[in-house]
């Protein structure tokens, strides 16, 4: 097996806007879109349409939205030998674009709320054949951190994205995954530090190096991603392209990185291969619905 996602899944509820409204106002959208989201199943369906073996560590409610989530994950090729159903309803996530494809998200976590650590430690020998753990904050904070001991426990590599940003998420823990992925501004709120400049987003940056991260990546949208650990610095431009919905985006690019890092790529190549999926990724609507299989990705 290549990657164990221990995450989040999430009913996406989308409405496409001409406008956002105002305060106490009603408007009227001109479409909306339902597809399976959350950021855990976006990347394990990221990583799995490119070609790797990914178990999905996750709990779904006991609900329609449920089901169709286990049925989606089967059929994007994801294993759910560690998919539970709680108590809880689904998680949902109520998502609103733009006409220039800004979004914005509101997150209802539901079942995904009882994904505690007991129910890592139920799948402890399935997460140990992994060659990369994947997280996120869309979880307990707790289970996150039994993660990250478990992957120092079984020298399985993490990769922890924290988004959305906590505030509260321990350093220490940080400091024993080998990738910690914000976008520029998690890392703000992350560094309590400015970030609205290349400057600022490099002097935060430096500053979580300084720390102890070890490779620290920082997804900035259109305007590409920084690579730096305590050796080396690298910046990849973004790839220009006509976005349509960027619902997702970040997802796609951590499960694109995450497949090439556990195909022997090296971090450079993977980063950039990982900004060209997202910019693929982003000219159609959608959150997974837009990922591009590994054969539309090597047209690509």
């Amino acid at each position: 097996m290549d990657i164990a996602v221990i995450g989040s899944n999430m009913v996406d509820l989308i409405t496409y806007l001409d406008r956002m409204p105002e305060e106490g106002e009603t408007i009227e959208a001109p479409e909306f879109e339902m597809g399976c989201g959350g950021k855990g199943a976006n990347q394990a369906v990221a990583a799995s349409r490119l070609g790797s073996d990914v178990l999905m560590v996750t709990k779904v409610g006991s609900d329609l939205f449920g089901q169709n989530t286990i049925e989606n994950f089967k059929k994007n090729g994801v294993r759910v030998e560690a998919v539970e159903v709680g108590t809880k309803t689904s998680g949902t996530a109520p998502i609103f674009v733009d006409p220039k494809a800004k979004n914005r998200i509101i997150i209802i976590q539901g079942a995904n709320s009882e994904l505690l650590p007991e129910t890592l430690e139920k799948h402890r020998d399935r997460i140990g054949q992994a060659k990369l753990m994947v997280l996120q904050l869309e979880i307990p904070l707790e289970t996150v951190y039994r993660a990250i001991e478990m992957g120092e426990e079984l020298g399985i590599p993490v990769l922890l994205n924290p988004a959305p940003a906590n505030p509260a998420l321990d350093i220490e823990y940080v400091k024993k995954c080998t990738y910690f992925a914000p976008n520029e501004s998690e890392l703000g709120i992350l560094t309590n530090m400015p970030v609205e400049t290349s400057d600022e987003i490099k002097s935060a940056a430096a500053s979580l190096v300084e720390k102890g991260v070890q490779n620290l990546i920082v997804t900035m949208g259109d305007k590409g991603v920084l690579w730096m650990n305590a050796e080396k610095e690298l910046f990849i431009e973004g790839e220009k392209v006509a976005a349509v919905d960027t619902t997702g985006a970040g997802d796609s690019f951590i499960g694109c990185f995450a497949h090439f890092v556990t195909k022997g790529s090296p971090i450079e190549e993977a980063l950039q291969k990982a900004n060209q999926y997202a910019a693929q990724a982003v000219q159609k609507r959608g959150t997974q619905t837009s990922y591009p299989t590994r054969q539309e990705f090597t047209a690509y």
